[in-house]
């Protein structure tokens, strides 16, 4: 490699490494400006995923609100531009879409109930009884179901739940029968269905809980079921109230388990779809009554202070 003699300068860097050079710096500023601003280092991890949220989250939302005071003409079923509120009044006054939405509702919080009630012994059997080493076999046993395809575990109740199905010929005995298709039919695969997505945070929120508060509650001479309600509920509820957003949540936008397993029973879901290419405007307005409900049932469990310790 060639060396300089003494007294000669070095060249000037070319012009092409001039451009580099400024990059360079600029990358070092920016770099140093984002370390000094940590508020502006959030702001510019945050602004792509919020951008994404406003445009295709937010942005539908807003484009199904609107739809949903157009009309549409009654020959052609063509989406009319016209601004009225008849479809709102419809779902006010119509006794059918009054009783479908109510049934909706009372559909999800009866998953949600029945969830929770499931979800408890197995998460504190797979988080406090169960050997260590088994723990995290039990828990993918738990979580197995959500790796099966959606349809696949639907029409597999179908034929547990059909006329002289697996379900009949073990209630035969006992001179019962399945409940066959219906509304029963539709909560017990809707459980089944969103089960896991209770059970997980209630099984982290008790391998958190403290053994000592357990041991302490048993030395003050409480009962099996009074340090449940004093001491475990409590500190547990935060987790019940997180699976609570996805049983609720699902169960009241679900419409194939009820198409599947639910024979005559209607839900929101339900009459979203049958009025897509009927009456585009009537199954937008449809469709902002489980939004709605939603909304409400989250500012409920916020203002009960559940999500707080999340």
């Amino acid at each position: 490699m060639p060396t300089l003699s003494p007294g000669v300068t070095p060249p000037p860097p070319g012009p092409s490494s001039e451009p580099a050079a400024r990059a360079a710096g600029s990358v070092r500023r920016l770099a140093g400006a984002l370390q000094r601003r940590p508020r502006l280092r959030l702001a510019a991890l945050l602004t792509a995923p919020l951008l994404w949220l406003v445009l295709a989250y937010l942005g539908s939302l807003a484009a199904l609100f609107l739809s949903a005071f157009w009309t549409t003409d009654s020959f052609t079923s063509e989406v009319v531009r016209i601004w009225t509120s008849r479809n709102f009044e419809e779902l006010v006054t119509s006794p059918v879409h009054r009783t479908v939405a109510l049934r909706t509702v009372t559909v999800a919080l009866a998953v949600t109930a029945l969830c929770a009630v499931l979800a408890f012994p197995l998460a504190f059997y797979t988080a406090r009884v169960a050997h260590p080493r088994r723990r995290p076999l039990l828990v993918v046993a738990l979580l197995t179901p959500l790796w099966a395809g959606y349809l696949v575990k639907v029409y597999a109740w179908r034929l547990i739940l059909s006329e002289g199905g697996p379900l009949d010929w073990a209630l035969r005995p006992f001179g019962l029968s399945g409940p066959g298709y219906g509304l029963t039919a539709t909560v017990l695969v809707l459980t089944y269905l969103w089960l896991p997505y209770m059970v997980l945070p209630i099984h982290t929120a008790l391998v958190q809980l403290p053994e000592s508060l357990l041991h302490a509650s048993a030395d003050l001479g409480a009962r099996t079921v009074r340090t449940f309600v004093s001491v475990v509920l409590p500190l547990v509820w935060p987790a019940v109230a997180a699976g609570s957003v996805f049983t609720f949540s699902l169960s009241l936008g679900d419409y194939i388990t009820v198409q599947i397993v639910g024979g005559k029973t209607q839900l929101i879901g339900n009459l979203v779809y049958s009025n897509v290419t009927l009456n585009l405007p009537l199954a937008a307005a449809l469709a902002t009554v489980p939004v709605a409900v939603i909304v409400v049932y989250l500012l409920a469990v916020r203002r009960s202070g559940a999500l707080r310790s999340l």
